[in-house]
């Protein structure tokens, strides 16, 4: 018991109950990641980094580009630097990529500890690691794959290594501290630099006196902060040629730092200042009333604490750590992700930052939770006092344990409040992606293809997260987009074909789930390919209006809506034509030399209300033979919601739908 009233025995235990429960979110919240895609960044680049490489080398050119990875002569790269993959990466070492996770909000819990312990006491670092631990911007985006807690372990590292060096003047933690820093460079450098720049200038005033073991302790942080610089520029010049240019900027140049027209895949704004004071400001207010300890009361503690330091007088070391205070908030008024990240300003619900807070403020915690330590213990003290002033001392020690027991009921209820919100918001999204991903967990996708669709533009795991590619794409599952389907059937000639598809939006932030379904592919070949279409018609149908389009040319016929359809599209290297019960005339188009022929039923209930039938056929011509692959299907309801977002998916559609596909080669 002696043991467990040591200051660093409980930081340790904090921080051991902040990797367990961060390991736990991450596996029971997050289990297809978050609705922020870039998750799949760093777990690819882990994974390529794990295999020894750099660069992606797909077999087939176009269709296999994963989200947020820069085209170049030596292949394909990410816009992120290289670090939180690295420490991912080695998670995957110890068992598996969320093993990382723990280790690293467990790192940030102990470095928070040190750091405050440096800056005022041990017991002021052991509460304040408990404040870290109960805030809801830390336990969500630890229990992610984002790079912005992993900046934060790097930070806390350097300013526990720093106000260490300068306490003792150890040259050793001098040097660890300059490594840090570096690191933390590396990891995101426009973060490290606002949350090192109070300590820069620390340092800076700590040279007056022109001390030598000042300026070594100094140079020796300075010299190894600077070789993580060289690190990331050296990193730049092997990735995009230039040293002075990120990754992000390759990818997109305008998307930046500073004021303007900012862009970034074809989106852009104009970035004011004025926009900027707005974001910013609805941004640090999220940050002080949902996602700090405890919300309003945990902002309301730290503010005692800094009126308290305050009255017992800063020293330079306490003025530092109260300096990021000042520096994150007005540096990221420099920076336009701020305004993308909040969505829509007038609609509350909208953006990334109702799942994952304020994350570009996650270093603006460090100051929080340690003046907020501050005051728990100062408004400790006071109660003490108080108690032991106004009541008789035979029932002082009863009066504080009630009044602590209260106390600590209220604090904990709000801080328990606090973080279940954006837990439940993001268990939601989980529920969502479980219904859309269920496909994959039913089928055994041994040694086979899955075509995926592309609602978001011609990328990979964007949004599907979970499905991605081994760097060789080569793993037991390989995962491509819907273009050039014929030359990644030829290159992966002896595995099975799957394609993945839904009913409805892709918009699980809102609720709102899609229906999926995983059809089996064939690949057929020969001097002509029949394809055999069977659909219910409903009986209230008056008619089945039929178009054949292949994109240029359309033919039509109509169909008695009595009977149920019963068609055959057959395809030769020069047309493909339409036959079928209740086809009474010659219903043909060219067959195209590689591209679709798409077959459209309108089944009409009369005054234009009805649905479509649709059967998309891809074929692709070789000398003197045509390949075709089993057709995508859809019901669709909406003209909106036609063309990717109303596939078939057989059981769920009303009035007894049912829709039945072959291919067949002939010769």
């Amino acid at each position: 018991m002696n043991r467990l009233r040591r200051p660093r025995v409980q930081a340790l235990a904090v921080a051991l109950v902040g990797g367990l429960l961060v390991f736990t979110l991450a596996h029971v919240v997050f289990p297809y990641y978050t609705s922020n895609h870039d998750e799949a960044v760093y777990l690819q680049q882990a994974a390529m980094l794990l295999d020894g490489q750099l660069f992606l080398q797909p077999p087939v050119e176009g269709t296999f580009r994963p989200w947020f990875f820069v085209e170049s002569e030596r292949g394909l790269y990410a816009k992120y630097t290289p670090v939180p993959a690295a420490m991912f990466a080695v998670g995957k070492l110890l068992g598996g990529y969320r093993v990382a996770l723990a280790v690293v909000a467990a790192a940030t819990l102990v470095g928070t500890y040190h750091t405050v312990r440096e800056a005022f006491d041990a017991r002021t670092g052991v509460v304040a690691s408990i404040l870290m631990l109960a805030s809801p911007l830390f336990l969500v985006d630890a229990s992610v794959f984002l790079s912005y807690v992993p900046a934060t372990m790097w930070n806390l590292a350097f300013a526990a290594s720093y106000l260490h060096a300068d306490r003792t003047g150890s040259n050793g933690t001098a040097t660890l501290a300059g490594l840090c820093v570096g690191v933390a460079f590396f990891t995101r450098p426009y973060t490290a630099v606002l949350f090192a720049t109070p300590f820069v200038l620390h340092a800076l005033w700590s040279l007056r006196t022109v001390e030598r073991p000042v300026v070594v302790r100094v140079g020796l942080t300075a010299l190894f902060g600077a070789l993580g610089v060289l690190a990331a520029l050296s990193y730049n010049a092997l990735l995009t040629g230039d040293p002075l240019v990120f990754p992000y900027q390759a990818f997109a140049p305008d998307d930046g730092l500073g004021f303007g027209e900012r862009s970034i895949l074809g989106y852009s704004r104009d970035f004011t200042p004025a926009l900027s004071l707005q974001a910013n400001a609805e941004l640090l207010w999220k940050f002080a009333t949902q996602w700090v300890v405890a919300g309003p009361l945990g902002t309301l503690t730290a503010a005692v604490g800094v009126l308290v330091a305050r009255h017992r007088g800063f020293d330079a070391r306490q003025t530092a750590l109260a300096g990021v205070f000042v520096t994150v908030p007005l540096g990221n008024l420099y920076f336009w992700g701020t305004v993308n990240m909040l969505g829509a300003l007038a609609d509350p619900t909208d953006g990334l930052v109702r799942f994952l807070g304020p994350y570009y403020h996650v270093d603006l915690l460090v100051p929080t939770v340690a003046f907020g330590a501050v005051g728990v213990l100062f408004t400790a003290h006071r109660l003490r006092e108080l108690v032991e002033t106004h009541v008789p001392a035979e029932r002082a020690t009863p009066v504080l344990v009630a009044a602590t027991l209260v106390c600590g009921a209220v604090g904990g209820g709000v801080a328990v409040t606090a973080a279940a919100e954006p837990v439940r918001d993001n268990y939601t999204v989980t529920q969502q992606y479980e219904q859309a991903y269920a496909p994959f967990e039913q089928t055994d996708l041994t040694n086979s293809v899955v075509f995926l669709p592309t609602p978001y533009g011609d990328w990979l795991n964007h949004p599907f997260q979970p499905l991605r590619n081994d760097p060789g794409f080569d793993g037991d599952t390989v995962y491509a987009m819907q273009e050039a389907q014929f030359a990644v059937a030829d290159h992966y000639a002896e595995r099975q074909y799957y394609r993945y598809a839904y009913r409805g939006e892709w918009i699980p932030y809102l609720g709102q789930p899609v229906e999926p379904t995983l059809q089996r592919v064939r690949l057929v070949e020969g001097a002509a390919v029949d394809t055999h279409v069977e659909a219910t018609v409903p009986d209230s149908a008056e008619l089945v209006a039929v178009r054949l389009t292949n994109g240029e040319e359309n033919a039509y016929t109509t169909i008695d809506g009595s009977e149920p359809l019963d068609l055959r599209l057959r395809s030769n290297a020069n047309q493909t034509v339409l036959t079928g019960a209740g086809v009474d005339e010659r219903v043909a188009v060219s067959t195209p030399t590689s591209g679709t022929v798409t077959l459209i039923l309108f089944v009409d209930f009369g005054i234009g209300s009805g649905f479509k039938y649709r059967a998309e056929l891809p074929v692709d011509q070789t000398t003197g033979e045509v390949r075709a692959l089993t057709p995508r299907l859809e019901v669709c309801w909406s003209e909106r919601r036609c063309d990717g977002r109303a596939a078939y998916v057989p059981g769920t559609h009303r009035y007894g739908i049912e829709m039945n596909v072959t291919v067949e080669g002939t010769t």
